[in-house]
């Protein structure tokens, strides 16, 4: 019978790897928590028109990479793409938003029906955060401070910022018509979707991947261009205020994300140590998305992150994972209910314990120990379990080997440190 594996970019993460993913996750959680954020969880699965009409049915998630399928009554499910559109339906079905203003925090699986490669997987995992209810730019910057003390907490490097404005729906009707009579210019030129886009969303085609179109691209007109007095204003202040956190963005003005729902101030940051795929984090401003939804007229913005990229980056730069290794390995060659006894005394006082079993030689317990990664061994012997006491050796801190009173070991273990 031949062995059944995993989906296809649907990944296992081993035991050897979660470190890692155990750091990334408690400093998201901090950093979400210190700047007043709390945190939602939404349902993995959803009505496909969520998605569909909230982040736009010619965009290549829609089109291309949802999972999608009807259950037993016909109504048509897909599993999760992004958790915007989710938080939006909670907040709006649970009154989150009606005269009042939330910060809100996720972190959990997603799925898109792509093509694997490095750090993006079909399952993958994001963590998002969504300010709704502040309509000016302090909010905009609070939400990318977030995530630049996230690269701080972590120690993530080389990592930048590259932001734009998509302006007003007026600003954007001006545009649109600008890029729509550039791009029939070079029509012929186009790639089949940045075709198919140039009539109803030629914005779209600044988004295209293909080496051909990005040339075109290139030439383009600028949203810049194209902005009223006060957006243009709103936008300098952002990177004003920016600018006196220290933090120093790109401006560019191709830059429009993949999510028709983005409106106003968009965002990337980006690093050039993980190939084509070069986004580590993005988001931006939906002021429109919570009234479409069926809510009040809402101002949001938001950004997510891959966190399989981000541990990909962490990896790069080898920045060390949570140690989550063992502080103690016990070894009883005498009654094993002592190593019990004597490792739930230990969890006791906060250590992380892990009791031999299976007996056998000393020295083949020993090297287990050794290679469990525990800072100490715990051993007892016929001659210990007689007299109440222990042989402790330090494992990694070169400290050597002691005899010590059972009742003594805690307080022997945080001398040595």
């Amino acid at each position: 019978m031949s062995r059944i594996q995993a989906v296809k970019g649907m990944n296992d993460l081993l035991p050897g790897q979660i470190g890692h993913w155990h750091r990334v996750e408690a400093v998201l959680r901090d950093v979400a928590w210190r700047y007043g954020y709390q945190e939602i969880r939404t349902p993995v699965l959803e009505k496909t028109e969520l998605f569909r009409q909230a982040i736009g049915d010619q965009t290549d998630i829609v089109e291309k990479e949802m999972y999608v399928f009807e259950d037993a009554g016909g109504v048509s499910l897909a599993l999760r793409p992004e958790a915007t559109a989710s938080t939006v339906r909670a907040g709006n079905e649970h009154g989150l938003f009606h005269n009042r203003k939330q910060r809100l925090w996720y972190m959990g699986p997603m799925f898109r029906r792509e093509r694997p490669q490095k750090g993006r997987y079909r399952q993958f995992h994001q963590f998002g955060i969504e300010a709704f209810g502040w309509p000016g730019p302090d909010v905009d910057a609070e939400v990318i401070r977030v995530g630049t003390r996230v690269w701080k907490e972590l120690g993530v490097a080389g990592v930048k910022l590259h932001l734009n404005t998509l302006g007003s729906e007026a600003s954007r009707t001006r545009y649109r018509d600008a890029l729509r009579d550039y791009f029939t210019a070079h029509v012929d030129s186009l790639d089949g979707d940045s075709r198919r886009r140039l009539e109803r969303n030629p914005l779209r085609i600044l988004d295209s991947k293909v080496p051909e179109t990005r040339q075109i691209v290139m030439q383009a007109p600028s949203m810049m261009d194209f902005l009223e007095s006060g957006e243009r204003e709103n936008f300098d202040s952002l990177v004003d205020s920016l600018s006196r956190s220290g933090i120093e963005p790109v401006i560019d003005d191709r830059l429009v994300r993949g999510l028709d729902y983005y409106t106003g101030t968009v965002f990337e940051w980006v690093t050039d140590q993980l190939g084509s795929q070069d986004a580590v984090c993005a988001g931006g401003r939906y002021d429109g998305l919570v009234a479409s939804r069926g809510g009040h007229p809402t101002p949001a913005v938001g950004f997510a992150m891959g966190l399989e990229r981000l541990v990909e980056l962490m990896s790069v730069q080898d920045i060390p994972a949570d140690g989550g290794n063992l502080d103690v390995y016990v070894i009883s060659m005498a009654d094993q209910q002592t190593a019990v006894d004597i490792g739930e005394a230990l969890r006791d006082a906060g250590y992380r314990v892990c009791e031999h079993c299976g007996g056998g030689k000393l020295s083949n317990s020993m090297k287990r120990a050794d290679q469990s990664g525990a800072r100490f061994a715990v051993v007892v012997g016929e001659e210990e379990q007689a007299e109440g006491s222990v042989q402790l050796k330090d494992l990694r801190g070169g400290r050597g080997q002691v005899r010590v009173p059972r009742e003594s070991l805690v307080q022997t273990m945080r001398e040595i440190g």
